[in-house]
């Protein structure tokens, strides 16, 4: 299993509506996918940047194979609608991480 991990950058006028977006609408349907696992979304910890909060965005997911093939069938349309709902103010990067056991 791999972690994938997105973190976004929103501007503070759009906070709310970006919460639910998120919530109602890109989580659900990245999860109800089938190849994307337990979802966490969590507020970033650290001194408020100008203009904007951070967000970090979760799901385990099989292996990087997978994630291309998510991304290819929903994960671009996914990132193409929430560029068009918000445009520059809500910009992210992923980061993918592997899981090391305890």
């Amino acid at each position: 299993m791999i972690i994938f991990n997105t973190t976004f950058h929103v501007e503070d006028d759009i906070y709310e509506q970006y919460i639910s977006y998120m919530k109602d609408i890109y989580i659900t349907e990245a999860a109800n996918s089938g190849f994307l696992f337990e979802p966490r979304f969590s507020r970033i910890h650290a001194q408020h940047e100008k203009g904007g909060t951070s967000f970090s965005l979760q799901f385990r997911v099989k292996n990087v194979d997978t994630l291309n093939h998510w991304f290819a069938v929903q994960g671009q349309e996914l990132h193409n609608k929430l560029t068009t709902r918000f445009g520059n103010k809500a910009v992210g990067f992923v980061t993918l991480m592997d899981e090391i056991e305890l």
